[in-house]
C-alpha cells in the first residue's frame, strides 16, 4: 500500500471522512491530495499540511489533520512525492522534488486552492509543514522569493532544516512564523533555526523542547534510530526519530492557539 493510501486508510479509520482530491501542480502534475473537513462549522483557517522526507506519516500527519479539524481548521495533506511516482527520498542524496523548488510549487498550488473555495478558506490559509515540508515552510514563506501576496496568513514548521535560511542574508518571512524543534535532534538541529529566530524575533516564534528528537510529535512512536539518511549533519546518515510525549502535549495546544491569533 502506498504511503498515501494509508494515510486515506488512517484518516478513514479515525472517523474524519477525508476526500481524495486532485490538484492541479506545476509542470501539469495532478497532485493527490487529502482532504479533512471539520465535522461542525469553519471556525479557524484552512490549512495546508507538508509531509516530511518519508512521505505521508499517518501517525503524525494523520493525527494532526483530525487534531486540526476538530479545532474547526479544513486541512489539506498533498502528496509531494507519491503524486510524481516516488517513494521516501529520506536516504536519497540527490533529490528531484526539494523543498525551494517542486515543493514549494506544491505548496503555492494547494494554497490557491484552497484559497478558490470560500467555504474552507473564509478565514484565510496557513502552511504547516515537518522536516522537508517545514524546510519547504521556510521557503514558501521566504519575502525574498516573491510569494503570492496574502496567500498565506501563517506559518508552523515542525524541525526544519534552518541551515540554509541562517545564512542567506536576503531570506526573511512574509508572515508570522512559528518553528518548533527539539533540542536533542540530531538530524535537523536547533541551533540554525535559534539564528533565524533572532534576526526577526517580531515575526518568528521559536519554541525549542528538551530532550526531543526528530518526529517528537507523531503519535505513539517509539524512540529509535534511523540509518542510511541522507542529511544528518555528522555524515553518519544516522539520527534518533520518535515521539516525546510533554513535548507533543505542547504543541497540540500551542499550534491551534497560533493558527488563531489574530496577524
Amino acid at each position: 500500500m502506498s504511503r498515501f493510501l494509508a494515510l486515506l486508510a488512517f484518516l478513514t479509520t479515525a472517523g474524519a471522512h477525508p476526500e481524495h482530491v486532485r490538484i492541479p501542480g506545476p509542470g501539469g502534475t495532478q497532485l493527490d491530495a487529502a482532504l479533512v473537513r471539520p465535522a461542525g462549522p469553519v471556525t479557524g483557517s484552512a490549512v495546508v499540511a507538508l509531509h516530511g522526507c518519508s512521505g505521508p506519516y499517518p501517525a503524525r500527519d494523520g493525527n494532526w489533520a483530525v487534531a486540526l479539524a476538530q479545532a474547526g481548521h479544513p486541512v489539506l495533506l498533498p502528496d509531494s512525492f507519491g503524486s510524481r511516482g516516488l517513494g521516501s527520498q529520506c536516504r536519497v542524496r540527490h533529490r528531484s522534488v526539494t523543498p525551494s523548488g517542486l515543493r514549494r510549487q506544491d505548496a503555492i498550488a494547494a494554497g490557491e486552492w484552497l484559497a478558490a473555495h470560500p467555504d474552507l478558506a473564509k478565514n484565510g490559509v496557513a502552511l504547516i509543514g515537518w522536516s522537508n515540508g517545514g524546510g519547504t515552510v521556510l521557503a514558501t514563506a521566504n519575502a525574498a522569493a516573491d510569494p503570492p501576496e496574502g496567500l498565506f496568513r501563517r506559518f508552523v514548521a515542525f524541525y526544519p532544516g534552518c541551515a540554509t535560511r541562517a545564512r542567506d542574508p536576503a531570506w526573511a518571512p512574509s508572515a508570522p512564523l512559528l518553528v518548533l524543534v527539539g533540542e536533542a535532534d540530531d538530524w535537523v538541529p536547533a541551533p540554525p533555526c535559534r539564528t533565524l529566530a533572532a534576526r526577526y524575533p517580531d515575526r518568528i516564534t521559536l519554541v525549542t523542547y528538551p530532550g526531543a528528537y526528530h518526529d517528537f510529535d507523531a503519535a505513539n512512536a517509539r524512540v529509535r534510530v534511523l540509518h542510511g539518511l541522507a542529511t544528518p549533519p555528522s555524515g553518519s546518515g544516522q539520527a534518533h526519530a520518535g515521539t516525546n510525549p510533554a513535548a507533543r502535549e505542547d504543541a497540540l495546544r500551542r499550534v491551534p492557539a497560533f493558527l488563531d491569533a489574530t496577524p
